[in-house]
């Protein structure tokens, strides 16, 4: 037997931690203050470019886009942080490599879909004009 083995042999601990009842798993479940820094976060991120649309604050649609898909990013790392509870070193890193994978795997997503898109309404467009055809 171990040296952990014959400490423990007159205490049962049934396969768990000294500290598994009191959810000390190293892991933060964050605090009232975290989520409602959250919460105001996140509604701060969504009604500013809520507010940039409904007004036409800028006029220049492009640069309008650029600025909500900012806010979306921020608002996306908000969440992660806040509710999510992901840092570098919750889960011994793990946490962090599916969030890169899956950040991966949705921007193959979404830029297949865009240029699909582009490609469908560039190639596809109905022709207006009958009479000009050859």
């Amino acid at each position: 037997m171990s040296a952990d083995a014959h400490a423990n042999h007159g205490h049962a601990t049934h396969g768990h931690d000294d500290h598994a009842h009191g959810h000390d798993d190293g892991r933060d479940h964050g605090s009232y203050k975290s989520y409602l820094t959250g919460f105001i976060l996140s509604v701060i991120l969504t009604v500013i470019p809520f507010w940039l649309v409904m007004t036409g604050a800028i006029e220049n649609k492009n640069w309008t886009i650029a600025i909500i898909v900012a806010f979306a990013v921020v608002q996306i790392v908000v969440h992660m942080i806040y509710f999510l509870h992901m840092n570098t070193t919750s889960d011994g890193g793990w946490t962090m490599m599916a969030f890169i994978f899956t950040l991966i795997v949705v921007v193959i997503a979404l830029a297949g879909s865009l240029w699909v898109m582009y490609h469908l309404n560039v190639n596809m467009m109905p022709v207006h004009d009958m009479r000009n055809m050859p």
